[in-house]
């Protein structure tokens, strides 16, 4: 029934999204239309109309509405963002590339100084669209610190989008009746409007729900855990393995959060734990905060969750490095749930000091019917368990013989090219799709 909901939610949305898209191409036909063109040139402004259509789609896919985004997992979500983004974008540059080949005399339109203003502002937006997917796709490798490329991505991303507007209602060929130009307008700025949703309102929301640092905690693996409470409201009530957003030392408004897994219990709400693993500059700070400090949490998001499949039969969990925090969160939910399912976890890390919640894991095995597997890729001497990775002859070893669907779920997090790995494995094994769930952390 569960994943039922789910999926025809997904299917909803999804349709939602197609609608969306196709309304402003719907919304030229509607009333007179303007004198016939050749096929070139009109096959050119459909291209570029469902192009930026698609792009002003963008802000609500990053608008982080959890409603929206249940169905699918955030994870998901963001990687459509990504990937339909270059869609957009090969449909927009189209738009001028069809122009070009079909009448030639138009790349006169390229000089900025002697065009008219129409085309001024089509080619600085397809110019700053450029420059902002390249930024997004090439981040790291150009060394773009994420808070500032953030910042910059929206102000770009709004930018394209009101000068692409200028562009189409200057160009007046569709728009010719001042309804549709207005309409038109009012398009694209309610979807830009999104942003400020984001950047403003959602920001004055969080500043009314602040959290306290209770307490920082080392942990195996150079991780630390940030215990944080919250004041003066009743917390955060989510499901085990969600995760959101973090911003601290700054204000919500500052632009500078990031997002963890949530490892402590669902069950306890009077208290959020996040384990943390030092990877970046964020990352290394998180060790500083002090007792007393306030911080700020957006969430909960993700579908990565055990409560997604109440009626799962048993669950196996598939964890690398710092990948088990959301793990853990569900398996200590279990615990205080007193869940007598069989459970199988199996654990890999680079060696046996650097195991994130080694003994408690321990502790864990006489609460629930839980069968814990450590492999490591460095093992100490007289290491009589798993070594080297977790692979097809590991999991064939340990997952249950038969493949039955929804005979068991499972859940896998860690490095990407140890999910990667396991993913294909599970396919090659005989796991149907539908039973084994990824949380990647790589949301930008």
């Amino acid at each position: 029934m569960v994943r039922t909901k789910i999926l025809l939610q997904g299917i909803f949305w999804l349709l939602v999204y197609v609608l969306l898209a196709a309304a402003p191409l719907l919304l030229l036909k509607i009333g007179e239309a303007p004198e016939g063109r050749e096929f070139w040139r009109e096959l050119s402004v459909a291209l570029g109309f469902a192009g930026l259509s698609m792009m002003t789609l963008q802000f609500v896919l990053t608008a982080r509405f959890k409603t929206i985004k249940a169905p699918y997992g955030a994870d998901v979500v963001y990687h459509f963002h990504r990937q339909i983004s270059l869609v957009a974008f090969a449909l927009i540059l189209a738009h001028p590339l069809l122009l070009f080949i079909n009448a030639p005399q138009t790349l006169a339109l390229l000089n900025l100084v002697s065009a008219p203003w129409r085309a001024r502002m089509g080619v600085t937006a397809v110019v700053l669209l450029l420059v902002l997917i390249g930024a997004s796709l090439w981040r790291k490798q150009l060394k773009i610190e994420y808070t500032a490329w953030r910042i910059w991505h929206g102000i770009l991303a709004t930018v394209v989008v009101a000068l692409s507007m200028g562009h189409i209602i200057l160009a007046r060929h569709y728009l010719n009746l001042p309804w549709k130009q207005a309409l038109w307008i009012a398009y694209g700025a309610f979807w830009v409007g999104l942003l400020a949703y984001v950047r403003v309102v959602k920001p004055l929301l969080l500043l009314r729900r602040p959290y306290v640092v209770e307490k920082v905690t080392p942990e195996r693996g150079n991780a630390w855990t940030l215990t944080v409470r919250p004041q003066g409201h009743a917390g955060m009530k989510f499901m085990p393995g969600q995760f959101a957003w973090l911003t601290a030392w700054k204000t919500p408004f500052a632009d500078a959060e990031h997002p963890f897994s949530i490892s402590s219990s669902a069950c306890r709400t009077d208290r959020l734990d996040f384990t943390i693993k030092e990877l970046g500059d964020f990352t290394r700070t998180i060790k500083d905060l002090q007792p007393g400090q306030k911080v700020y949490l957006d969430g909960p998001f993700g579908a990565f969750s055990i409560d997604r499949h109440p009626h799962a039969p048993q669950f196996a969990f598939i964890a690398g490095g710092v990948g088990i925090t959301p793990i853990m969160s569900m398996l200590r939910t279990l615990a205080d749930r007193g869940d007598r399912r069989p459970l199988l976890l199996l654990y890999a890390s680079r060696d046996w000091e650097s195991v994130i919640f080694r003994e408690e894991l321990e502790e864990l095995k006489n609460k629930l019917n839980l069968t814990l597997v450590h492999v490591l890729e460095k093992p100490p001497a007289g290491w009589t368990g798993e070594s080297g990775f977790i692979n097809q002859t590991l999991l064939e070893r340990y997952l249950p013989k038969e493949k039955e669907r929804n005979a068991i779920e499972i859940f896998i997090c860690g490095p990407p090219p140890m999910m990667n790995a396991v993913e294909a494995a599970l396919v090659r094994i005989g796991v149907p799709l539908g039973d084994f769930h990824s949380e990647r952390f790589n949301l930008v």
